[in-house]
């Protein structure tokens, strides 16, 4: 079930014992602390993400509904409350009867020094993630140093420590295997670049996030990963380093950075849910991917993740819609699969739909939406029962025709032949209900430039009956005076 049809009523279903539920995933889901008692809280729930639920589920809510239940509190073992609100009223968030957390995120939520010192005399967590949150001092990590594994603080703008504070803390945490410490690069951070100097500090380190980090180079870089060589990851987007041969011929490196065409792709794959490295990343890959000349699925479909997870941020929605141009142009859409073309043509209608006025936004999203693949998509898309979404499909076809030239038209072939019958399906249809809604004006415009000056569009709608169903539009029309 997706997440937006989670409601309070949906969510009655796993009220009772019919079902054992262990893992739940109410993702921005909507619904109300008393729906969410009822419908979670008596099963042995083991991992929760509740990452931005709708703001009438708070932090505090979901934290005392599990505690509710005995077992939780021993056997919870995975709690992501990321983007979670948290009522103004509330201070101290009492994690500390969930004992059998291992793994617990609380990123861009009101937490503070208070709750880190809670959490961190959790007796099993090994997992930890506060960016974004109000911290100012981490010195409470020291009461779990013998157990914290995973410790994350991306743009932790609070923090009011010295760096030799900072270290000596990170210092004292040998257990860790990941550390990020990853900031924005406008802030100029240099508390990566003090890391790196230290020698005697992160012995069992595997994966290491200094992404936005200011006067990180390469050297300063390789000399850490080269003292620690079970290293296996090394974030540097947004960085100057990255640029070095030693990090593509370092075995078992999967390095996130800007440097190449795999160090880009390993930053959009990481960074899908960071705006600020996610809009980098888009960057770095519209620079790379200008002349490309080879068929990049894969890379298509980041870029849809990353449009689909900021719908509402414009670098990230023009950087991609860039993106989105360069890797289906000139044929490459022909090699794309049609479900993955379906939903990058979805992005791009939302894309256009919400930045009406970005002029060079809506150009990319329209070039986009020219190729002939994605024409074909379009075609696939005004079968959808969704009626908004066949209008959608119907008006831009319209606009897209009028942009090829006879020739263009022609190359189609058996993509323009199906084209132009699933236009002729709606107007039929239309007709036959005797519609004259804003589709069927469109869809009677889509004919119109597909035929326009065009013999094998002609020669198609003609052998798909479409001189019979236009006398058929003539008829109504007149007798309704529409169409005319």
């Amino acid at each position: 079930m997706s997440n937006s049809k989670l409601t309070d009523r949906t969510v009655s279903i796993f009220q009772g014992n019919q079902m054992k539920l262990k893992l739940v995933n109410i993702q921005k889901a909507k619904i109300s602390t008393a729906a969410f008692i009822k419908a979670f809280c008596h099963h042995k729930i083991i991992e929760l993400d509740a990452t931005a639920v709708h703001t009438d589920l708070s932090v505090a809510d979901i934290v005392n509904g599990l505690c509710s239940n005995s077992w939780i509190q021993q056997n919870l073992r995975c709690l992501l409350l990321d983007s979670t609100s948290i009522p103004q009223d509330s201070r101290l968030l009492f994690f500390g009867q969930l004992t059998g957390l291992l793994i617990l995120s609380v990123s861009n939520v009101s937490f503070h020094n208070e709750d880190l010192a809670n959490v961190s005399q959790l007796p099993k967590l090994e997992s930890l993630d506060i960016s974004n949150t109000l911290v100012t001092d981490i010195s409470a990590l020291l009461t779990c140093k013998e157990r914290l594994k995973s410790l994350t603080m991306h743009y932790l703008k609070c923090l009011a420590m010295t760096k030799p504070q900072v270290l000596a803390v990170i210092r004292e945490l040998k257990c860790l295997l990941h550390l990020d410490i990853s900031d924005h690069r406008q802030l100029k951070s240099d508390l990566a670049f003090h890391l790196l100097q230290q020698k005697d500090i992160l012995p069992n380190i595997v994966s290491l996030d200094i992404s936005g980090g200011n006067c990180i180079t390469d050297g300063a870089v390789e000399l850490f990963i080269r003292r620690r060589p079970a290293m296996k990851f090394v974030g540097l987007l947004a960085t100057d380093a990255g640029y070095s041969d030693f990090f593509p011929t370092k075995q078992g490196l999967r390095v996130a950075g800007g440097a190449s065409m795999s160090q880009i792709s390993e930053a959009l794959s990481r960074y899908q849910n960071r705006s600020c490295f996610l809009k980098e990343a888009l960057y770095r890959l519209f620079t790379e991917t200008f002349s490309m000349q080879v068929t990049m699925p894969a890379l298509l479909k980041l870029v849809a993740v990353g449009m689909r997870n900021h719908p509402l941020d414009l670098p990230v929605q023009f950087t991609a819609s860039a993106c989105t141009l360069n890797l289906t142009r000139q044929g490459l859409a022909m090699g794309m699969p049609v479900r993955l073309l379906s939903e990058v043509t979805c992005l791009l209608f939302k894309a256009l739909k919400n930045f009406p006025h970005y002029q060079q936004l809506q150009k990319n999203c329209l070039l986009s939406l020219t190729n002939s693949r994605i024409l074909f998509v379009m075609r696939w898309l005004c079968k959808r029962e969704n009626p908004k979404m066949q209008t959608m499909a119907v008006s831009i076809t319209s606009v897209l025709a009028l942009q090829l030239s006879p020739e263009q038209t022609a190359d189609l072939k058996e993509e323009l032949f199906m084209a132009v019958k699933e236009l002729l399906a709606i107007v039929k249809q239309k007709t036959t209900e005797n519609s004259d809604d804003v589709t069927l004006l469109f869809t009677l415009k889509a004919l119109w430039n597909l035929t326009d000056e065009s013999p094998v569009a002609c020669k198609h709608f003609i052998e798909s009956q479409g001189v019979t169903i236009f006398i058929q539009v003539l008829e109504v029309g007149r007798q309704h005076q529409v169409y005319m």
